[in-house]
């Protein structure tokens, strides 16, 4: 019986477009798989070279013929190990999603991804090509035959099939697969069925890191040929994962393995949103953020992932009091900033308010007071938050969750200015939720007032944000089976809800979109978040 075959994975964030920076941290990486951890094999994510999803790069030539020849700058380190390396591979007129072996300084074999998701957040077919000979990848490594195949591959059994009928004894899968909640069950119990099925074992290594909208995981795993699938990788950390796999048993054993301490449906969500906050400030040149705090749950919770984030010294919070602010939310709000160590700046909005009140008096001569003025005042924290980050430098943050944005619920220009949105893609309930589970973890940061008061928008006197909307368990229920399961008027009807608040909320939904067209982008947690993953026209006559 041989020896094991050692493989490291690198779980690690490769930002895309950075194809020269990319390459250097491979080579690099290649040595220190080889040299410290004694590798035989070494793995890197899908697109490695490129960074996933690279989107319009790719209809660059001059890009594309950069990643032609970072990997044969990364081939000719891959000495006294066998590398496998995602990148773009452009063939003439085509380009595939590809990863190539990498030995003895040149490129071995060249593996073309078969199955191209085009759903969701995917594009694959807008970009790449599949190659019709689709030939099998399988190369020898110490007397083991190791079989590879790209992300998408893994979820069609034909191109697992035909990889262990050509051979295969161990299955590499490098993969760039997104967060969402509960997506690690789905996962799991499919490499186990491959895993099972075919005898074969599996070492699927995710991307991790945010890349925009998009947030990836890691949270890596690898199954015996049996079908058992081991813990998997810490999520949202960058590791080195190293395993050695036993041919003759189809067994794994973990030699370097961080695995998870709480995969709870809130510890994933909120490492999702910090690790996207963090990303998008640090890969778009921001050290420092900015945030109103009204004393309300929203942005009390985003106060807190920009601390988690970024550190208490790199956020500024304030104070945007009006005639309608109760004391209570500008004590709340002085209570989170002292007891994270956070500067908070007060700015009061009544003078700028006057000033457009006296602007349009004349305008507004004879017209009753309605949300006009209220969008005002909105308007007005918006403009002097820009103005902050302008005349001082950093991101401003905004604070809307996706129960406002998909209703309206939130001012154009007002408080929904602003660069990124750490909770946009968390309903109201789930903020509730995400706020009493960080306070269990160390110290409470969000006071418990904050919690349990209710949500008011405080633009005009005695405001409840139900004054204008169902009850938010009501709301999100209905907009869970709406926005997130696609289901139509009909079917929530049916599932008991009330025809007259199912009519209003939809409605509402419809005519929202132009603002969510503006929205600033967010960390994708769910199954279907807005922006690039639920794409509706503006303009639209349909009603169901």
């Amino acid at each position: 019986m041989g020896n094991p075959l050692r493989i490291a994975m690198a779980q690690f964030d490769f930002p895309v477009g950075a194809v020269q920076r990319n390459a250097e941290r491979i080579a690099e990486m290649i040595a220190t798989a080889r040299d410290e951890y004694e590798a035989d094999v070494v793995l890197f994510p899908e697109l490695a070279i490129s960074g996933y999803p690279p989107e319009d790069l790719l209809l660059r030539p001059s890009f594309l013929a950069e990643c032609d020849a970072a990997i044969q700058r990364v081939a000719a380190a891959a000495k006294g190990i066998v590398a496998v390396v995602g990148w773009p591979q452009a063939a003439g007129s085509v380009v595939y999603n590809a990863a190539s072996v990498l030995r003895d300084g040149r490129v071995e074999h060249t593996y073309r991804k078969r199955e191209l998701p085009n759903y969701a957040v995917f594009d694959e077919r807008r970009y790449f090509d599949v190659d019709p000979d689709r030939e099998d990848c399988v190369f020898e490594v110490d007397g083991v035959k190791v079989g590879l195949i790209i992300c998408e591959d893994l979820w069609f059994d034909e191109p697992i099939a035909s990889t262990v009928r050509a051979g295969a004894q161990l299955l590499l899968v490098p993969n760039a697969s997104p967060f969402e909640r509960d997506k690690h069950l789905q996962r799991d119990a499919l490499i186990e069925e491959r895993s099972r099925d075919h005898g074969i074992g599996i070492a699927y290594l995710n991307l991790v890191g945010g890349q925009d909208a998009l947030v990836f995981d890691g949270a890596s795993v690898v199954a015996d040929g049996d079908g058992a699938v081991h813990p998997a990788a810490a999520a949202f950390t960058d590791q080195w994962l190293v395993v050695d796999y036993d041919a003759q048993e189809r067994r794994f054993a973990a030699c370097q393995w961080q695995e998870d301490g709480d995969e709870s449906r809130e510890a994933l969500a909120w490492r999702a949103v910090v690790r996207g906050t963090r990303d998008y400030c640090h890969k778009n040149g921001f050290t420092k953020v900015w945030l109103g705090l009204s004393g309300g749950i929203d942005s009390a919770l985003v106060l807190a992932i920009a601390v988690d984030a970024l550190g208490a010294d790199n956020v500024t919070a304030v104070r945007l009091p009006s005639r309608y602010t109760a004391d209570m939310s500008n004590d709340l709000a002085l209570e989170q900033c002292r007891e994270q160590g956070v500067r908070l700046l007060d700015v009061p909005i009544e003078q700028p308010f006057q000033g457009l009140l006296g602007a349009l008096a004349d305008a507004f001569d004879g017209r009753e007071v309605d949300v006009t003025e209220e969008n005002l005042q909105s308007r007005c924290r918006g403009a002097i938050m820009m103005a902050l980050t302008n005349k001082f430098g950093g991101l401003l943050l905004t604070t809307g969750n996706k129960s406002e944005y998909a209703v309206g619920y939130a001012t154009i220009y007002g408080d929904m200015c602003g660069g990124y949105g750490p909770i946009k893609d968390l309903y109201k309930t789930e903020v509730f939720a995400l706020a009493r589970w960080r306070n269990t973890v160390g110290d409470p940061v969000i006071p418990m007032g904050v919690i349990t008061r209710a949500p008011s928008a405080e633009l005009r006197e005695n405001q409840k944000d139900q004054d204008s909307l169902p009850p938010y368990d009501v709301l999100d229920a209905i907009l869970l089976r709406h926005v997130d399961q696609e289901q139509s008027r009909d079917e929530i009807v049916a599932a008991g809800f009330a025809a007259e608040t199912v009519d209003r909320v939809l409605n509402l939904v419809r005519i929202s979109e132009w603002k969510r067209h503006q929205a600033a982008p967010g960390p994708k947690v769910s199954r279907r978040a807005f922006g690039r993953e639920r794409r509706y026209p503006i303009t639209n006559g349909y009603r169901a």
